[in-house]
């Protein structure tokens, strides 16, 4: 397909490699954290490195799931690293982060899921550097009420799970999620911890349509999905998902003018917004704007 093998004007980004990139590479690799930016070959990572943000990876780097859209690698994930939260506390404390995102595998080998451990690194990175806001970007837990209350009573600011495509797209590239399973997560979410906003992201080019799109939207907003990323999906490799077509800039700044109509409290909307591109920018128009209500 044409539009594969030549990204669009809009698409390009410059190679990483300046000075603060280089050196969260470095952090990340003498503790061995994994990164999404890395894992997920996102485009972003070198202007968000430079930053000095990132998306931590919890629970190792093999997922059980084999997404039809994701670079992750999968397989059978090795036994739980118990020092991974430590790990990652020390390595947002030397960053001296403001804003952290943390995400993980879906390890559905794990009694909770893994939860137990997004609540530990939170307990910890709070305690680590308490002014450091902590946003979670976590699996489904198979739709667990007790292991979504275990990470929201660790006090996230914000608690994010995608949805990450339309309903009529979304058995065929996500066969082991259940997109009305990720509707209830979003729901419970708030109904549990009303104070905590709920965040959720959708790839587009997969194959739906703009109007699968807004039902999509319309659906995140009756769960009371608070927060919403719209992103380009890019195919990773040739044995992944096929790219349908490029979004141009102008049809995401429609997307996130429709998002806001809808009541949405913040919508990032761009050919290359990924879940926790600018995070923290996000969240915070989000507070401010619910503290002028």
């Amino acid at each position: 397909m044409a539009a594969e093998r030549r990204l669009p004007e809009w698409m390009r980004v410059p190679a990483p490699g300046a000075p603060n990139y280089l050196k969260l590479l470095n952090l990340v690799k003498r503790n061995e954290m994994h990164t999404v930016c890395e894992e997920a070959h996102c485009p972003n990572i070198g202007e968000c490195w430079q930053r000095g943000t990132a998306t931590f990876m919890l629970l190792g780097e093999t997922c059980t799931w084999a997404c039809q859209y994701c670079a992750v690698k999968t397989g059978r994930p090795n036994a739980l690293d118990p020092g991974e939260p430590a790990r990652l506390a020390s390595t947002v404390a030397k960053l001296g982060l403001k804003y952290c995102v943390i995400t993980s595998v879906t390890r559905e080998d794990l009694p909770d899921g893994g939860a137990s451990v997004f609540a530990e690194s939170i307990t910890l990175i709070h305690g680590a550097l308490p002014g450091c806001k902590v946003e979670v970007l976590t699996p489904d837990f198979l739709g667990v009420d007790a292991d979504i209350k275990t990470v929201l009573d660790a006090g996230p600011e914000v608690m994010n799970h995608n949805i990450e495509t339309t309903r009529n797209v979304f058995r065929q590239v996500r066969p082991k999620g259940d997109y009305d399973r990720s509707l209830r997560f979003l729901r419970r979410s708030a109904e549990m911890a009303p104070n905590i906003p709920t965040k959720s992201g959708i790839m587009v080019g997969l194959g739906e349509t703009t109007d699968d799109i807004k039902r999509t939207m319309e659906d995140l907003r009756e769960a009371n999905c608070q927060l919403l990323t719209i992103g380009q999906y890019l195919r990773p490799t040739k044995i992944h998902w096929k790219l349908d077509r490029f979004y141009t800039p102008d049809e995401f700044q429609e997307l996130a003018d429709i998002g806001m109509a809808m009541g949405f409290r913040h919508v990032a909307s761009g050919p290359l917004v990924r879940s926790s591109y600018h995070a923290d920018e996000q969240a915070e128009a989000a507070t401010t704007e619910n503290a002028a209500v």
